[in-house]
């Protein structure tokens, strides 16, 4: 018998304001076909989903869960997925992308309780509808109507709501008030990546730090070759390509923010060479750091909303 083909992943960058990190996607051009794509993708920070009609299915690799006309969806950065519709339809979204940890530092003056605000939830597919979760789809909704209208102090009332949302979903799984149906299906990926959760937890929090293998093994309590092998099942992607996509997204950050040199951003982020930092920024962005900062800051200039930059990812 032949093996199942791996899909293709791809990265997608979400380039959010520096000072508002949150950005919204509305409207009829986010209508989701009922074509499965073959291709599932992942993200550089949590997306929040509020469907508003129709049917469909989220596929997380092996996993179907269906969704529904107003449910509120969760998918935690660096979560491989893709949606589609149910046949001859073709459903309608608003999307929230957000950076919690840029968002609340500002509200608790970086305060250490909330450096991690997703990582209680991150092993979770969340899909709530609204009858089950009122409360959910009411701050997700209004959320998206602040972002959208902009009124008077939109910014400080979209931190507020943010917040209280987060809350809502750590009481959600603090209480493990989630579906039984729902538990069966998330169990076994769930379970396979929490074999894996420490390696993930520790490059997010020492990207910058030279990071041995084994050490990330050692984690996880495998044998390298079995972490290799494990990491790439779940995650689609060797741990060192995870590892370099983690600090590219990091250097594509410092490039926006700040009049560092291409090299210092280079050792900021973990690589031991310019050359090296370069090939890696290449091959996920397509472009060097420097037309890609040059680019990046021109688009920003120019318009108000953030760039979303997709490229082709790991086989």
């Amino acid at each position: 018998m032949s093996r199942k083909k791996k899909p293709i992943i791809e990265y997608r960058h979400y380039s959010l304001p520096l000072n508002f990190p949150i950005l919204l996607l509305s409207g009829e051009r986010w209508r989701i076909s009922d074509k499965k794509s073959g291709r599932l993708h992942f993200h550089n920070c949590l997306e929040i989903g509020i469907c508003h009609s129709d049917s469909g299915i989220m596929d997380f690799e092996d996993i179907p869960i269906p969704f529904k006309a107003g449910d509120v969806t969760c998918v935690p950065k660096h979560l491989p997925h893709t949606t589609y519709s149910s046949p001859g339809t073709d459903s309608l979204w608003t999307y929230i992308f957000v950076d919690p940890e840029e968002l609340f530092q500002y509200m608790f003056n970086q305060s250490k309780s909330f450096d991690k605000p997703m990582s209680s939830i991150r092993n979770y597919h969340l899909i709530m509808n609204k009858e089950e979760y009122p409360k959910v789809y009411y701050l997700a909704t209004t959320i998206a109507d602040e972002l959208k209208n902009q009124r008077t102090n939109y910014q400080a009332s979209v931190r507020g709501l943010m917040m209280s949302l987060y809350v809502e979903l750590l009481r959600i799984h603090s209480t493990e008030v989630i579906q039984k149906d729902t538990r069966k299906e998330l169990q076994h990926d769930t379970e396979n990546i929490l074999v894996i959760i420490n390696a993930l937890e520790y490059i997010q929090s020492n990207y910058m730090q030279p990071i041995c293998i084994d050490d990330l093994a050692d984690l996880c309590h495998l044998s390298v070759s079995h972490f290799r092998r494990t990491f790439h099942e779940i995650m689609g992607a060797a741990p060192l390509d995870f590892l370099n996509s983690t600090r590219i997204d990091a250097a594509c950050w410092l490039l926006r923010s700040s009049e560092d040199s291409i090299l210092t951003i280079s050792e900021k982020v973990g690589f031991h060479s310019i050359s090296s930092f370069n090939r890696s920024f290449i091959k996920l962005m397509q472009l060097t750091p420097s037309v890609w900062r040059k680019q990046t800051l021109m688009t920003e200039s120019n318009s108000p909303k953030a760039s979303i930059l997709e490229f082709s990812g790991w086989i």
